[in-house]
């Protein structure tokens, strides 16, 4: 919803001029529906023949500030690009957190952005807060309309009813809070889309294959996991082909103490999966129990076998009502 249009505008602009462009700034993880929000509000202002400009900050500025504080993150830039460009953007670019950059004050930072880029829009949401120590907010944005000859746009923070009727603000945070503690479904509403992993296939102790359940190791490196435990989802392999998953988060606690890991079985698959080194696209649909310990490997594999028809039957039923 918009809170704010330029020139006392009602947000109809019917005509905007060609070659005009609009930015919007921020860090984007996971790309939810306020960041497409935003990115939506900053097309209708433009038009289809003007530019919408994306400014994502990667890696997160906290990698640099604080360090130990930085959040896992929802989404690779690539991921990030991808999704900001089906919402409608026409360009994503990468904003490198140098310390020097993070140093900029408020007004040194609009400064350096809009000679930089030139916008006639700046779009943002109503949290926004910018430069350093994080003095620069929607107010600053507006005193600066006349002084950087821009015009602000500020949205309204979208908000979203979850699975247990709560209704919550879309953020990063709040994506990153579900998916930690396994509410991937939910996650999904604040999305539009299932959370997916985009990892690189490595070896793993191919325990899997033994218990007659192959399983593809994923080298996760910062992403958010959900909670340890089995979700169902979908798995693309890097031809295209797309296989219901059993997916495992966790650390084997059947089998000793190991690091945390998530690794998934595809149904149906029959290529092989010792062969390592290609990409992997892996989305979390629902939950299916949590971690356990079992007390042999032979109730381990029953189970197994239960999980992975409880998946298939999952998936199936997403497949029919065009969820997935």
């Amino acid at each position: 919803m918009l809170l704010a249009w330029p020139n006392g505008s009602d947000g109809l602009l019917s005509s905007p001029m060609s070659g005009t462009s609009a930015i919007t700034i921020g860090n984007f993880d996971g790309v939810h529906l306020g960041h497409v929000e935003l990115v939506a509000a900053a097309r209708q202002a433009v038009g289809a023949s003007g530019r919408v400009i994306a400014l994502s900050f990667d890696p997160h500025p906290l990698t640099v500030l604080r360090p130990d504080k930085t959040p896992k993150r929802l989404t690779t830039f690539q991921q990030r690009q991808d999704l900001l460009t089906k919402a409608g953007a026409d360009e994503v670019v990468p904003l490198r957190p140098t310390g020097d950059f993070l140093k900029l004050e408020a007004q040194e930072f609009l400064e350096w952005i809009t000679s930089k880029y030139k916008p006639d829009f700046i779009v943002e949401g109503e949290d926004f807060h910018f430069a350093r120590a994080r003095q620069g907010n929607i107010k600053t944005v507006i005193e600066g309309q006349a002084k950087y000859g821009y015009s602000s746009i500020i949205i309204e923070t979208v908000k979203t009813i979850l699975t247990d009727h709560s209704i919550v603000r879309a953020s990063s945070s709040m994506v990153r809070w579900l998916i930690e503690r396994g509410r991937v479904r939910d996650a999904s509403i604040l999305l539009d889309r299932p959370f997916e992993l985009c990892c690189e296939i490595v070896s793993g102790d191919k325990r899997g294959r033994d218990l007659g359940v192959p399983t593809a190791n994923l080298n996760h490196l910062d992403y958010a996991l959900p909670e340890d435990g089995i979700y169902c989802g979908f798995a693309i392999a890097d031809d295209g082909k797309r296989y219901a998953a059993a997916i495992s988060v966790g650390t084997k606690p059947t089998f000793g103490k190991h690091p945390r890991l998530c690794e998934a079985h595809l149904l149906d698959y029959q290529g092989d999966l010792d062969h390592y080194g290609w990409t992997i696209k892996l989305q979390f649909h629902d939950w299916i129990r949590d971690q356990l310990k079992f007390n042999s490997v032979e109730l381990l594999v029953e189970q197994l076998k239960r999980d992975i028809n409880k998946t298939r039957k999952r998936c199936d039923m997403n497949l029919a009502q065009s969820i997935c």
